[in-house]
């Protein structure tokens, strides 16, 4: 890996080589959801506590300031309002990531979807792009399509991850399979760091400290979770208590009493 590649890497991970990203290019896909109606606002409540980066589009990349986090910038997009929302094309190059300042870059594929193939031809050419300028790649790596009964089944996930990896992704993003034992097959088929991804919005915040902290059993690199943070009722205590399983080995019981929620 370059020494580019290296560097960046270290804005995004920490010394135990695990990291917690937030995701908020939610703004494409689904609008201007609760919670990231002002960006600038909640990135600065997501920043005190403790957020180690965060996934953003180009144009809200130029508006935000993400001071001292990771800046990773998101090179797919496709609107829920579109036929075909399992497209993910590609809106951003590397180098205007670049000039964003980014530390890394980020790709999302459906895999299983129609256009399967025009996504991973995406991916095979940012992973080249990236390798030139010294850019790390996230691949976001969903088993989505009408073959795929479940989504996070381990055989379609570890497939997902695997395949991310082998185009050239320094970092996997996929689906927790549910279990340790389950994702700890995604991860040890995976040569490159994997993090979860956190879904829909969970029907209570509990669910998500304890898919954190088993995902962490496995030997997962961290976690890149959006509307379950800044949806939260709290984006600054939430975020703070994922820091704090992902990189201090909280307990579930312990992050829920430092959150100060029972549910």
């Amino acid at each position: 890996m370059s020494q580019g590649k290296n560097r960046r890497l270290r804005r995004i991970f920490r010394e135990n080589h695990r990291t917690v990203v937030v995701p908020m290019d939610h703004g494409v896909s689904i609008g201007p959801v609760k919670g990231i109606e002002n960006m600038q606002e909640t990135v600065r409540r997501l920043l005190k506590g403790g957020a180690d980066a965060f996934v953003l589009h180009k144009g809200i990349a130029k508006r935000v300031d993400v001071e001292n986090a990771g800046l990773i910038v998101h090179l797919s997009a496709i609107s829920n309002l579109t036929p075909n929302c399992l497209n993910k094309v590609q809106v951003c190059t590397v180098q205007e990531a670049l000039h964003l300042g980014a530390d890394a870059v980020s790709v999302h594929v459906n895999v299983g979807a129609q256009d399967e193939s025009a996504m991973l031809t995406t991916l095979g050419k940012v992973a080249d792009e990236c390798d030139k300028f010294g850019m790390p790649l996230l691949a976001m790596m969903y088993p989505r399509g009408p073959n795929i009964k479940n989504e996070h089944d381990v055989t379609a996930v570890a497939h997902a991850a695997r395949l991310g990896a082998e185009l050239g992704a320094d970092i996997i993003k996929t689906n927790y399979t549910g279990n340790v034992e389950t994702f700890k097959q995604v991860v040890e088929g995976c040569p490159v760091p994997v993090i979860i991804a956190g879904g829909q919005k969970a029907e209570t915040t509990q669910q998500i400290l304890q898919m954190v902290y088993d995902s962490m059993k496995t030997g997962c690199a961290g976690l890149s979770i959006g509307r379950n943070v800044f949806q939260h009722k709290n984006p600054t205590s939430m975020v703070r208590t994922l820091v704090a399983i992902v990189h201090e080995g909280l307990s579930v019981e312990q992050a829920t009493r430092l959150l100060g929620e029972t549910n």
